[in-house]
């Protein structure tokens, strides 16, 4: 490794409405180059929900950490994914120590950023919504509310999965919960999981988020979800009706 500086660029990629069930990702170009077009193809890019927060893991901090980049689309234990390690080094950023579990090594090199032109493109990814559609707003927004109310799930023995919006369903948001919690599926014991569609109109999102927000926490959110996780016999347990599969 030489002690050549590199320019990182985060680059936020939505896919086309008619690719049904592709996935918004975050694409990692360095000095233009897009380093997981060259070192995996097996699956998209991470989410911006998880690698374009503040704070979030492409910051660098003098302690090592992995970060995940990139997991195959049939999910990491089947085909892989690629990880980098990522560390502040005095004045620079490191990237090194490439990881795909699938793979005996990943061919990249080691990448070394000037450690404040690398802050401020985090920083400009992570402010960076300009990219968004409105349903993906709401429920970022949402999300975000509901996970602030730590005790408005508690007392109905729920927890809050995911709030998510899908370029193939632009007018709706999916709240996913959890009944009675993922600790249920550690320990072994029955859980279910609910999905509710919330629609979603042309006002302000910020409005929308809040409105639906004090919506949900006013009653027993598994009465307005449907059963989409889970078993059948983990449902005739919890008292809840497995739901029928649609015919084609």
């Amino acid at each position: 490794m030489t002690d050549e500086k590199h320019c990182l660029t985060l680059s936020v990629v939505v896919p086309d409405p008619t690719q049904r069930g592709a996935k918004v990702e975050v694409r990692a170009l360095v000095d233009g180059r897009d380093i997981l077009a060259d070192a995996f193809t097996e699956g998209p890019g991470e989410d911006p929900q998880y690698l374009l927060v503040p704070g979030g893991p492409l910051t660098a901090m003098s302690e090592p950490h992995e970060v995940r980049l990139a997991e195959a689309s049939c999910t990491e234990g089947c085909c892989g994914a690629l990880y980098v390690t990522i560390q502040r080094d005095g004045d620079s950023v490191l990237w090194d120590e490439w990881r795909n579990p699938d793979e005996v090594e990943v061919d990249l090199p080691a990448f070394r950023f000037e450690a404040q032109e690398y802050q401020r493109e985090v920083e400009r990814a992570t402010a960076d919504r300009s990219w968004e559609w409105p349903a993906r707003t709401v429920a970022r927004l949402l999300e975000q509310d509901l996970r602030e109310r730590t005790d408005w799930l508690a007392r109905w023995e729920c927890e809050l999965g995911a709030v998510s919006a899908w370029p193939w369903e632009p007018d709706q948001v999916n709240v996913f919960l959890f009944y009675p919690g993922r600790s249920a599926i550690r320990e072994d014991r029955p859980w279910l999981q609910f999905r509710m569609i919330l629609a979603v109109s042309s006002d302000d999102p910020a409005d929308q988020a809040e409105r639906l927000a004090e919506q949900l926490v006013a009653a027993d959110p598994r009465q307005a979800a449907e059963v989409c996780g889970g078993s059948p016999e983990f449902a005739r347990q919890l008292g809840y009706p497995w739901p029928q599969r649609r015919r084609a």
